[in-house]
């Protein structure tokens, strides 16, 4: 096959910074947006065709994130760098033999989670919620993306073991069994277990790597002024550059290179008004940790101080994700198919929090013992109830059963944006039946002092009451940090950043928000327990 003429692209400083450095092990801690595709992208190509028939570990928390943000990410900068699919590469199925690809050093038994390259390079998809899917595998290097959500436990025990092996055929090269790990900063202890490679990082080691490269760049630049003159380069000069070259892979063999950078440096790319928008949209610690990459430390006395990570789960549909067969135009627009944890036959719970400026309405349903958190939304500023309630039945509009069970307090009666002198209880449901959904009302009264509604949830999140709650972590990362960082004052939430003027360093949109529609939700459903008869069918709640 014709190799690949190189096409110039764009690459912003942290980009250029971590591809040239060039460390056997890459530790990227980054805002969103930063352009970590990019990087996957040329670091797996780099591996695939200098290693050819190598084995790449490509791990991933599960296998939603796998297939909506690893793989297309990486594979549309392949595609933008010329190497296209069914030609240079394929995924999910074997390569025909028409093909002509040269197969790996050691071929899968199915090819329905690799990804191959045409010099013989294959990848395994690895989904740690997949069971097994690094057993008996020998990898020669391992690409970890979105390590905030990547269970270190059993990374450890079941795939960084994987990392060995075929030193026969790669040894020779300075980035055989070396790892890429990137993440956006982390707000919880478990998923900050990459940190620690910051320790492992020798500055002084990159920072001789970083003055190598600039002095072969300097020789290289000589070389070429000197043939552009028409004279010859020495053979010391050409010499000094195989020394120089040797002496950096040796070093690049045994560095670990650890960097965290903000989106900022991807502004050239973005512009000004994204971030602002990012700003704009997004919770105020939402926008520290995943675009500033600022860590935050997190409220170990918090409002809701018995939750642990045994109360988040994952639930992805492999029997749906799998029948997309990697086409991933067809999950542009994200759905509840992709979710295994969600009772299609049965009505949805929901309930909301209220504000001018940032509205959230958080969705469940009870499942014997436990009070599934299944999925949250909010909307910002222009947007308000009804676009919210949109954002829900877009998303479940294969729901079977379109039917919500409506928990709300007083707070929803009698008021308003002064738009109109309805109230958001009727917005709500008026929004709901436009959209072909029935409602069951739910009035749970005045809200529940501070005192007595903290011992209530920290009750449900400890195990300890009729419903344990359990959610969903990949459907509520923002929720989870409302909840994770709502702290305690004068014996209640702290809800003074509600109050504080706007700033732009602190929007008005309050930190607590969603962990209020949080609280009604677990209230309603503990509390208020509902019998919805529908169709002939009965289902206790």
């Amino acid at each position: 096959m014709k190799p690949i003429e190189p096409k110039p692209f764009y690459m912003n400083d942290i980009q250029q910074e971590v591809i040239y450095t060039g460390a056997k092990d890459t530790i990227l801690c980054a805002g969103r947006a930063l352009g970590k595709g990019v990087i996957h992208a040329m670091w797996n190509l780099r591996n695939m065709q200098r290693m050819p028939g190598s084995i790449t570990g490509i791990v991933s928390p599960n296998c939603k994130r796998a297939l909506t943000n690893t793989l297309p990410s990486m594979l549309t900068h392949w595609e933008t760098l010329g190497y296209k699919r069914n030609i240079h590469w394929c995924i999910g199925i074997k390569p025909p033999k028409a093909w002509g690809w040269p197969e790996p050093i050691f071929k899968p038994e199915n090819y329905e989670n690799v990804l191959s390259f045409y010099n013989g390079s294959i990848g395994f998809i690895i989904s740690q919620d997949r069971a097994g899917t690094s057993n008996s595998q020998s990898y020669d290097a391992l690409d970890i993306d979105e390590a905030k959500f990547i269970n270190f436990e059993q990374l450890k025990d079941e795939t960084l073991p994987a990392n060995r092996g075929n030193r026969q055929y790669f040894g020779k090269h300075y980035f055989h069994h070396g790892m890429l790990i990137t993440s956006d900063m982390p707000v919880t202890k478990k998923g900050s277990w990459f940190l620690d490679y910051e320790k492992k990082c020798d500055k002084e080691l990159i920072a001789l790597i970083q003055g190598t490269v600039c002095e072969i760049w300097r020789y290289e630049k000589h070389i070429r002024e000197m043939v552009a003159s028409g004279k010859e380069p020495s053979r010391s000069i050409r010499s000094k550059i195989s020394t120089l070259h040797r002496d950096l892979c040796r070093m690049r063999s045994v560095a670990t290179y650890y960097r965290e950078a903000s989106t900022i440096y991807n502004m050239q790319v973005l512009g000004e008004a994204f971030i602002n928008q990012l700003k704009r949209d997004l919770p105020p610690l939402t926008f520290q940790t995943s675009v500033l990459c600022k860590r935050i430390g997190i409220a170990r006395d918090g409002f809701y101080n018995s939750m642990t990570e045994g109360n988040k789960y994952s639930a992805a549909n492999f029997s749906y994700l799998d029948n997309l067969e990697y086409q991933f135009d067809k999950i542009k627009e994200p759905c509840s198919l992709a979710d295994s944890d969600v009772d299609t036959n049965q009505p949805i719970a929901i309930a909301f929090d209220y504000n001018s400026n940032i509205n959230w309405l958080v969705a469940g349903q009870p499942r014997k013992s436990q009070l599934l958190v299944l999925k949250s939304f909010f909307v910002k500023f222009e947007r308000k109830l009804p676009e919210l309630v949109s954002d829900f039945c877009l998303y479940y509009r294969h729901h079977k059963r379109k039917e919500v069970v409506f928990y709300f307090d007083s707070t929803a009666l009698g008021s308003n944006y002064a738009v109109n002198d309805e109230d958001f209880k009727w917005v709500i449901i008026e929004a709901f039946r436009s959209k072909g959904w029935r409602v069951n009302e739910v009035y749970i009264g005045k809200p529940m002092r501070h005192i007595e509604k903290q011992l209530l949830i920290n009750r449900m999140l400890a195990g300890k009451s009729r419903l344990k709650v359990m959610i969903n972590r990949e459907n509520n990362e923002d929720l989870l940090v409302s909840i994770q960082t709502a702290g305690v004052y004068n014996g209640g939430k702290d809800k003074r950043g509600e109050k504080l003027a706007e700033t732009e360093e602190d929007k008005l949109e309050a930190r607590t928000d969603g962990s209020d529609a949080f609280d009604t939700l677990c209230i309603g459903c503990e509390r208020f327990p509902k019998v919805a008869f529908s169709m002939g069918v009965t289902s206790s709640w």
